[in-house]
């Protein structure tokens, strides 16, 4: 058989041949997928579909056994509100579903009578107080680190420097700027305060408080934290501070002038009743000793401020 155009035809394809048809005069013709065979027709008034059941066999889901609950189930405990009943229960390892107590104001501890509070132990908000360069940073971090209990170290001065762009920086001016600052850090450094007591974990602020200026003083602290705050003066020699202050860089670093100024505001603290360290001839473990005593002798008996 010819085609018209005079090429020949190929033989036609039988499903199961493997045998190909070639001629060196033609193209080559490629070969598509094979469509399988169609299925063959049911014979002439078979049923079609599924058999039915048998008779009088029950229909549906088979029902759920006598004494099981029904609905969805309840929600685990400690869910929070709104949980749904149909989702899934969390797996052991998951996270995310612990309730954690509320930051109250923080209250002094109060120790059964005739007992008096261990201060290696009890969770505790100290407040370190002193002028730039006085070592705060330092003898906190280090006071924190060597604690019996959890407890954080909180410096105003780091979250104050949150704030980048637009930092208010005190040593260029105090303003409504700068004061609005100072006031947000110390709110948040007392938020973050009493929700670590209120977690069992105790901390210690560092800040550079002056007895004879309200707006940063003690007030403030008391507000944001409690009347169970410690306040502790870490106060040594001008010549120490000077030392100290010329070590430091960047924003933190005060000029002469400003540091002798700052030094004799503070000697204010002396006549203030609150326990006062001079750390002028201590290292700063040592200090760190001296102020785990004062914390001591503030539980037992609490300063007046």
């Amino acid at each position: 058989m010819q085609h018209p155009g005079g090429v020949p035809l190929p033989p036609p394809h039988l499903p199961g041949s493997a045998a190909t048809w070639t001629d060196p005069q033609a193209r080559s013709i490629p070969s598509g997928p094979q469509r399988p065979p169609a299925p063959a027709a049911p014979p002439h008034g078979a049923p079609t579909g599924p058999p039915p059941p048998p008779h009088g066999a029950p229909t549906g889901p088979p029902p759920p056994p006598q004494g099981a609950p029904t609905g969805p189930p309840p929600p685990p405990q400690g869910a929070p509100a709104g949980w749904a009943g149909t989702q899934q229960t969390p797996r052991p390892e998951s996270t995310g579903h612990i309730r954690l107590p509320d930051g109250n104001p923080v209250a002094l501890p109060t120790p059964p009578p005739g007992t008096v509070p261990d201060a290696a132990h009890t969770a505790v908000a100290v407040l370190l107080i002193g002028p730039a360069g006085a070592g705060k940073t330092s003898v906190a971090r280090h006071w924190a680190d060597l604690r019996r209990v959890p407890t954080a170290h909180i410096s105003l001065d780091d979250v104050r420097e949150w704030v980048r762009a637009g930092f208010a920086d005190p040593q260029q001016g105090w303003n409504d700027h700068s004061e609005a600052q100072y006031r947000l850090a110390r709110r948040t450094c007392g938020f973050a305060a009493r929700n670590f007591l209120a977690n069992g974990i105790s901390c210690i602020l560092d800040d550079a408080v002056f007895p004879d200026r309200p707006v940063v003083g003690l007030g403030g602290w008391k507000r944001h934290v409690g009347p169970g705050l410690l306040p502790v003066v870490l106060l040594p020699g001008l010549e120490i501070v000077l030392e100290r202050n010329a070590q430091r860089s960047g924003n933190r670093r005060l000029t002469d002038e400003e540091v002798a100024r700052i030094h004799g505001r503070m000697a204010g603290w002396y006549s203030s009743g609150l326990p006062i360290i001079d750390n002028s001839s201590h290292d700063v473990a040592t200090t760190a000793r001296m102020l785990d005593e004062v914390v001591a002798r503030s539980l037992a008996s609490p300063p007046a401020w």
